[in-house]
């Protein structure tokens, strides 16, 4: 069966059927209006996850400044993705294509899903309306997966901008917690990576 993918934009609505992924077909845009339950699930659960996550650094940088709110990051964005994790059913991560955690790095999916959505936004899609969802077979088993993308926000800013841009004692923190990290000279708008999720299919 013949492989389907999405990138929405404002007008567009995810609706995926699909199979074999041994390579990522390019997500394309599509106007169908209808959307399965697993989408909209999926769409939630993404989309709960930043919420939480800033909730928890926008107190750490008041009160530790930027680069004492990393320590804070490092350490609670996993236990808030797996605690969703647990409460959703969905395997919960992020991924970047500039990854600044090395567990963040994108498999071949999530890749051929990220630079898409560079180019879709490149194109003048806004970047906050992008996503992806498939179903896609890995080993003989049906696997729902769903990305969407993450822009950068001004509070990303102190510890994922421009050079100019990052908080007193940033660089300094990142070259000690992330001495590879590939997660800083991003914009603000600019797509900064993205939420992936992956549920099997139940037989």
């Amino acid at each position: 069966m013949k492989t389907s993918a999405l990138i929405l934009a404002a007008t567009c609505v995810p609706l995926l059927a699909a199979c074999n992924t041994s390579k990522p077909a390019a997500p394309q845009a599509a106007a169908t209006p209808a959307v399965e339950p697993w989408v909209a699930d999926a769409r939630a659960a993404a989309s709960s996850m930043p919420p939480r996550l800033l909730a928890v650094l926008q107190p750490a940088i008041k009160e530790r400044g930027p680069a004492g709110a990393i320590d804070v990051c490092s350490k609670e964005a996993p236990k808030l993705a797996k605690a969703a994790s647990e409460q959703t059913g969905w395997q919960i991560r992020r991924v970047s294509l500039k990854n600044r955690n090395p567990k963040a790095v994108p498999d071949a999916w999530e890749r051929a899903t990220l630079e898409s959505f560079d180019k879709a936004q490149a194109a003048g899609v806004d970047p906050a309306k992008l996503e992806r969802a498939e179903v896609v077979t890995e080993n003989g088993q049906q696997i729902r997966r769903y990305m969407r993308a993450l822009p950068v926000q001004q509070t990303c800013l102190q510890c994922h901008g421009t050079a100019d841009k990052l908080g007193p004692g940033v660089a300094q923190k990142l070259a000690q917690l992330y001495p590879n990290d590939k997660g800083t000279g991003f914009t603000l708008g600019q797509i900064r990576g993205a939420m992936t999720l992956r549920q099997p299919v139940a037989n």
